[in-house]
């Protein structure tokens, strides 16, 4: 059968249970998956990929985005806004979608991913006006081609009982579960390789019951679903988890069954020592979303506090709406950036922050079976070409977040090739540029 052979890469960062790194090296991928790495591997029929002046890496994993927010980058109003004020800003635009607005603004995000290493993402899709559903961003990932792990997210508690979001975008408790029954039996696959798998997430502690909360988890361990939410994100969720619950996020989480490793949380930029502890205790996941902490004024998320700790951390882009980009490669340099700030220079590498892109958001998502380049491991593979202006001068080209580009050459999903010499090439992405921006208009309108 034909199959893939990237022949001759400067260096492969394996990310391999030893970390190996190995120089003017070849990768062999068939069938969905890697079959071997070395020097001067046979062709043996293989479709040839000249991988010179080039670093290979595993594909990036994204651990928490909102992709139908990027129909609303740079909105005024919200631009300058802490996350309450930017909330009730964007509320009212996102009643206006549809299911045309959420597979567009999928396309766009998902796109978007790819082109900066991306191979796998999950999504927190948490509203569903005007008809949208969940496979609305299902069918766009199918399209694009990448791993995905949507989750099927919500609000039930709005303004008149207390909550932050509008009436008009929450819904009825039993209709939430009854449609995450329906998106987890109709596209969530278990097996090895999968390219979909469904979460189960409730929004936040501000925007959903206790007893939804609690019958989620409930539902998600029945069915065998990981759990996501948004916790401890910056001063005024703790704030209101405080005087509306008497606990801080991390005991809240604790007592309605919101640990595990089966649970990742966004954002834990508040967590404190406690809390840190109990998430290394029980296996609990971060996702960790720096440029978004940074954009909306959140804080420095204690990164190196959770992973000498042993807590599983990945990164994510957040919504498009809070970053305003999706860039997953200068979302690992930030959180590298972002903790020597808080901590020294010496407080996180660049092979290290690579890492958690890689390797260590695949954890976070429950997938033992990509992150990183071994024999048997899905082929979810990045090429970057550090013979450019980014890299000129570099000692060191594996050092990609130090000194190197931003955008991928190549792209391989499960094996299947989705950006070739810098350009998608599963939809026509300039054409699905101008159904975004005339979405955006009419939004704007």
């Amino acid at each position: 059968m034909a199959h893939t052979l990237i022949r001759n890469a400067d260096v492969i960062v394996t990310m391999d249970d030893t970390r190996a790194e190995l120089a003017g090296a070849d990768l062999r991928l068939r069938d969905g998956v890697v079959v071997e790495a070395g020097v001067g591997l046979s062709a043996d029929g293989a479709e040839l990929v000249d991988a010179r002046g080039c670093v290979v890496t595993p594909g990036l994993v994204n651990t928490h985005h909102h992709l139908y927010q990027t129909l609303t980058r740079a909105v005024p109003g919200g631009q300058d806004a802490l996350l309450f004020g930017w909330l009730r800003t964007l509320y009212p635009i996102w009643a206006r979608f549809g299911p045309e607005e959420m597979r567009v603004s999928a396309l766009i995000g998902l796109a978007e991913l790819a082109l900066s290493g991306c191979t796998l993402s999950s999504d927190h899709l948490y509203l569903y006006p005007n008809g949208s559903r969940l496979e609305d961003t299902i069918d766009a990932a199918r399209q694009i081609g990448l791993r995905f792990a949507p989750t099927r997210g919500a609000m039930s508690i709005g303004e008149s009982d207390g909550g932050l979001p509008p009436d008009a975008l929450v819904e009825r408790e039993d209709a939430i579960l009854n449609d995450c029954i329906r998106v987890i039996d109709a596209f969530h696959d278990p097996r090895p390789g999968a390219m979909v798998r469904v979460g189960i997430a409730p929004c936040s502690p501000f925007s959903v019951s206790r007893d939804l909360m609690r019958d989620a988890a409930l539902l998600a361990r029945d069915k065998g679903v990981r759990l996501h939410t948004h916790l401890a994100e910056n001063d005024e969720d703790i704030a209101y988890s405080l005087s509306q619950f008497g606990c801080s996020p991390g005991q809240y989480a604790e007592d309605l069954g919101w640990t595990g490793d089966d649970v990742w949380h966004a954002h834990c930029v508040k967590l404190d020592a406690q809390e840190v502890d109990l998430f290394s205790r029980t296996g609990t996941g971060v996702a960790h979303c720096p440029c978004s902490n940074c954009r909306l004024g959140s804080g420095i998320a204690p990164v190196r506090a959770m992973l000498d700790a042993g807590v599983r951390v990945g990164l994510g882009v957040d919504g498009s709406a809070s970053n305003d980009a999706g860039n997953l490669v200068a979302e690992a340099r930030q959180a590298m950036l972002l903790q020597r700030v808080a901590r020294g220079a010496d407080a996180m590498s660049a092979r290290e922050a690579l890492e958690i892109a890689t390797r260590g958001g695949a954890q976070v998502l429950g997938r033992d079976d990509c992150g990183y380049l071994a024999p048997g491991m899905r082929a979810d593979v990045a090429i970057w070409d550090v013979s450019g202006i980014d890299s000129a001068g570099s000692w060191d080209p594996a050092a990609l977040l130090l000194a190197g580009p931003t955008r991928v050459r190549d792209l391989f999903v499960e094996g299947r090739q989705v950006v070739r010499d810098g350009q998608i090439t599963t939809i026509d992405l300039p054409r699905a540029i101008e159904d975004q921006n005339r979405l955006a208009r009419r939004l704007a309108g």
